[in-house]
């Protein structure tokens, strides 16, 4: 009887530590598991679709003239991106300065970023919102960037555009770009493109 014991305790004790191995392994699996969808493969830096900035549109007007001017970007077979439309598939508008109406800051500017580079024609054209007093006209800097895989940020265009009146829109630039970024040669242009319609 006693032999009888002694081994339904060994029996016991080696089922009690099969049970906790297993049991140990389950939750080891389990961490595993959950963790998986954490995990990142290594990107090609090479490889940079969708990496932001890609393009960079940026407009600024003297700090001291109060007025609501809007920057509108049009990416290749898109509609335009700007106050109405603050984001769309390249583009989004990461910055609409009323002038100094609830700005935080003295500075007058406004910046669209794209993801990617699709190739093709883009448009960047400003907007003077506002009302404007008769005979004042405000000076809007343009500058058009890019960055292109492994490189410096590169400047291909910048003008200055002048604005006189409620709803002017004017064209600031019209140019085609590489899938690669490399600005098209002879494609810059102002030949003038309304964008705000195409959202009406």
């Amino acid at each position: 009887m006693e032999e009888l014991d002694y081994f339904d305790e060994e029996e016991t004790s080696g089922t009690i530590f099969r049970d906790v191995i297993l049991l140990a392994l389950i939750g080891f699996v389990a961490m595993v598991v959950m963790l998986l969808p954490h995990l990142q493969p290594p990107q090609d830096e090479t490889e940079d679709a969708k990496a932001p900035g890609n393009v960079m549109v940026e407009m600024h007007w003297p700090s001291e003239m109060p007025y609501d001017v809007d920057l509108w970007v049009k990416a290749p077979r898109e509609l335009p991106v700007g106050f109405w439309n603050q984001g769309g598939p390249t583009f989004n508008l990461l910055r609409d300065d009323l002038g100094l109406e609830g700005d935080a800051t003295e500075e007058n500017y406004e910046m669209t970023y794209s993801r990617g580079i699709p190739p093709g024609e883009y448009v960047v054209n400003v907007h003077m919102y506002g009302r404007i007093p008769e005979g004042e006209r405000v000076p809007v800097k343009v500058v058009v960037s890019v960055k292109r895989p492994l490189e410096e940020t590169e400047q291909i265009a910048a003008t200055t555009v002048e604005l006189y009146r409620k709803n002017q829109e004017e064209t600031a630039f019209r140019f085609r770009l590489t899938d690669r970024g490399d600005l098209v040669e002879n494609s810059v242009s102002t030949l003038r493109k309304p964008l705000i319609t195409e959202l009406r």
